[in-house]
C-alpha cells in the first residue's frame, strides 16, 4: 500500500468517517483542513437513484451559479458572419468553422466549453465522439446551439455550468473553490442540487438522491446531510 503523506494523515484526523455533516460545517470543515499550495476547486457527487440503461432516467441540464466556479474557461465558438465577430470581440479562446474542428480533432487545445450556432452543426455534429465524452457537445438545452451568441459565451464566462450522470448514475461537479466564503458555497451548492431535482424524470419513484459527498482537489471526501439544502 502507498505510504500516505503527512497532510493527507493530518486531513483524515479531522474527518468523521460515519458522520453525516450539516451542509454548513462540512463546507467549514473543507475550507479549514490543511489546503494544498494552489486554490483548489470544491467538487460535489450526488448518488441519484436512477437506471442509467434506460435513457429517459438519464440526467441532464445546466445552471448559473450565482457566484461563479471561480475558473476560467477555455472557450471554443463555432460561428460564422456576425456571429463569428461577436465572439472574436467577446474574446473567447477559439472561433472558426472546418479549421476550428480540426484543431479539436488533432487534440491540440483542450476547451471546457464548446459553443455553436445552428448553422454550423453539419461541421460540429461530427465532432460528437470527442465532444459527447468529455460533456462538452454543444446542445440546444444547455443553450450552446444557439443564435444568441454573445449571451451564452457571457453565461459560460460567469459561471454557467452543465451536469449529468455517469454510467454509475452519479453527478460529478465542482461548484467553487476553496477561497469562496462559506455562504458563497453554500448558495451554490443550493442553486445545483435544485437544479438538479428539478430534473427528476416523471416516472421515477422513491428515493432520487442517495447521498451527497464534498471533497476539495487534494482533500478528502465527506458526506453531507442533503435533505438540510
Amino acid at each position: 500500500m502507498k505510504n500516505l503523506s503527512k497532510k493527507i494523515k493530518n486531513n483524515r484526523q479531522h474527518i468523521k468517517t460515519n458522520k453525516i455533516y450539516p451542509v454548513k460545517e462540512g463546507i467549514k470543515l473543507l475550507k479549514n483542513l490543511q489546503l494544498a499550495k494552489f486554490n483548489e476547486s470544491i467538487d460535489a457527487a450526488f448518488h441519484i437513484n436512477i437506471n442509467t440503461k434506460k435513457s429517459e432516467q438519464n440526467i441532464r441540464g445546466s445552471i448559473l451559479l450565482p457566484y461563479g466556479t471561480g475558473k476560467k474557461s477555455k472557450i471554443a465558438v463555432f460561428a460564422t458572419g456576425k456571429n463569428a465577430e461577436i465572439a472574436k470581440m467577446l474574446n473567447v479562446d477559439a472561433v472558426g468553422t472546418e479549421e476550428l474542428a480540426d484543431i479539436i480533432k488533432k487534440n491540440k487545445t483542450k476547451f471546457d466549453v464548446v459553443i455553436a450556432s445552428p448553422d454550423t452543426m453539419n461541421i460540429v455534429s461530427k465532432l460528437g465522439p470527442i465532444l459527447g465524452p468529455r460533456g462538452i457537445m454543444p446542445n440546444p438545452k444547455f443553450g450552446t446551439v444557439t443564435e444568441n451568441i454573445e449571451k451564452s459565451i457571457q453565461e459560460a464566462k460567469i459561471g454557467k455550468i452543465n451536469y449529468r450522470n455517469d454510467k454509475n448514475g452519479i453527478i460529478h461537479s465542482s461548484f467553487g473553490k476553496i477561497n469562496f466564503s462559506t455562504t458563497q458555497l453554500y448558495q451554490n451548492l443550493k442553486i445545483l442540487f435544485n437544479a438538479i431535482k428539478k430534473s427528476k424524470p416523471n416516472q421515477l419513484k422513491g428515493i432520487y438522491c442517495k447521498k451527497i459527498s464534498l471533497s476539495s482537489t487534494m482533500g478528502p471526501g465527506i458526506i453531507i446531510d442533503h435533505l438540510s439544502l
